[in-house]
């Protein structure tokens, strides 16, 4: 886990909490889920897998921990709780599995522009938010380094101003902000090679109005204003707010034609092509039955 935090990359912990006989997995056994749905630990058998890369991968997009039961005995459509879902498994051996289903997303990212006291407090705060606040120089940034970042701040007080808030606004950061005065900023934005639609993306003061005084109180003004931007958008694909990294698609999903599960189709869950369309299966023993019989089950199931 800490080598995919290090690369910033999302990924599902699935945990088994209760496990009734006959299963194979036990309470405590663990896997993750990756972004492109591939798997790496054990959490119960091939069809238990493939129930877990589906609803793990939408707790992926949801950024929202969810309490998965699987039951050979569920008929029907998912039962949807809040914070639980159940679901059958025809493939299961008989018993039934509990998972709790666990989002790591990577922390947003900010970057802020001036070594100034407003400046250093932001990053100094991220820490205790569990965001990662960089420092940066105007000419380490470039279009391509603002993929995933949530907030750009410029605190510079009129150095190099211009040129990273109409970087950041092309790029589509979801916050700009630029530490000024309301006279100075609107001054500051008139000189933008922007449309007005783009300017007034543009947070001038940056900040809630806190009644803020000091640079703390300032940098704790703008770093709030940076949480509501975040938690207001909706959930992007593999995380918070400005997390694209190293994600994939919202996966769509596809039924088994031979046990009639629902799995996610994506790479990592066997598939077939035939005649042009792709069929997906829960299992290597699902796709082994159709690749002996295809015309037995081509009626239901493609993708």
């Amino acid at each position: 886990m800490a080598e995919l935090k290090a690369r910033r990359a999302p990924f599902v912990k699935a945990t088994v909490v209760r496990a009734r006989r006959p299963t194979s997995a036990h309470p405590g056994d663990t896997a993750l889920v990756l972004a492109d749905g591939n798997m790496e630990g054990f959490v119960g058998g091939t069809c238990a897998e493939a129930t877990v890369r589906r609803y793990g991968l939408e707790t992926l997009q949801t950024g929202e921990p969810l309490l998965l039961r699987i039951s050979p005995d569920k008929t029907g459509e998912p039962v949807v709780e809040e914070g639980a879902v159940e679901v059958g498994n025809p493939c299961l051996s008989g018993g039934e599995l509990e998972i709790f289903l666990e989002p790591v997303l990577p922390a947003p990212k900010v970057l802020v522009l001036g070594d100034t006291p407003i400046g250093r407090h932001l990053v100094a705060l991220g820490p205790g938010l569990e965001y990662d606040i960089q420092a940066v120089a105007a000419h380490e940034v470039k279009a391509e380094s603002l993929d995933g970042v949530a907030a750009v701040v410029v605190a510079s007080h009129g150095r190099d101003e211009e040129p990273l808030l109409t970087l950041a606004v092309r790029a589509g950061v979801p916050y700009v902000g630029l530490v000024a005065s309301r006279k100075r900023g609107e001054a500051v934005l008139a000189s933008l090679d922007l449309t007005p639609e783009q300017r007034a993306r543009i947070r001038t003061p940056a900040g809630l109005e806190i009644g803020a005084r000091t640079p703390g109180e300032v940098a704790l003004s703008i770093l709030a204003e940076i949480v509501t931007s975040v938690r207001s958008e909706p959930p992007r694909t593999g995380g918070h707010t400005g997390v694209t990294e190293n994600t994939a698609p919202a996966p769509t999903t596809a039924v088994d034609p031979v046990c009639g599960m629902t799995v996610a189709a994506v790479d990592s869950t066997p598939h077939i092509d035939l005649e042009g369309k792709r069929w997906w299966f829960c299992c290597e023993g699902c796709r082994a039955a159709f690749e002996s019989d295809p015309a037995r089950y081509t009626g239901a199931g493609a993708h």
